[in-house]
């Protein structure tokens, strides 16, 4: 009938275009050209991360050498004008759905998981609005340690 076949290319729509949001996300590099992705990245960004990062990706102030109340490393910059871009895509997905604590033994920092928070779609989200801000020579030097 009409109404099961409307029902049927809706859903289908629907799949197609919000895709399976727990999926696990495997396509690196991740490029900035996603208009989608930036927009919840954006976002995603100004819930969960800019707390830390600041709204502009900018990090804290003297995040190299200070330390916070608790003696613990400030939250370096995203913007590109720290390290970041120095990690491939699949090392800076982990950092954010795992936290540091997963890959550096002993760290008792304060960049705890978010994969409880965020699915791999919005971390991958994420990142692509991290990376438009960085300059081409950075994203270009980034995008080629996917390798």
């Amino acid at each position: 009938s009409y109404t099961l076949m409307k029902l049927i290319l809706s859903t289908i729509f629907a799949i197609l275009l919000l895709g399976n949001n727990g999926a696990a996300h495997t396509h690196f590099p991740i490029t900035n050209e996603d208009e989608a992705a930036l927009v919840l990245g954006k976002i995603l960004y100004k819930k969960n991360c800019a707390s830390c990062h600041a709204i502009n990706l900018s990090g804290a102030k003297n995040w190299k050498e200070g330390k916070d109340e608790d003696g613990q490393r400030l939250s370096p910059p995203l913007n590109g004008t720290g390290h970041t871009w120095h990690h491939s895509d699949k090392f800076l997905h982990g950092i954010i759905k795992n936290g540091l604590a997963y890959y550096i033994k002993g760290y008792k920092g304060k960049m705890g998981p978010f994969g409880d928070v965020l699915n791999d779609k919005e971390i991958y989200s994420v990142l692509v609005y991290i990376k438009s801000y960085w300059k081409k020579d950075n994203y270009e030097h980034q995008i080629n340690l996917q390798n």
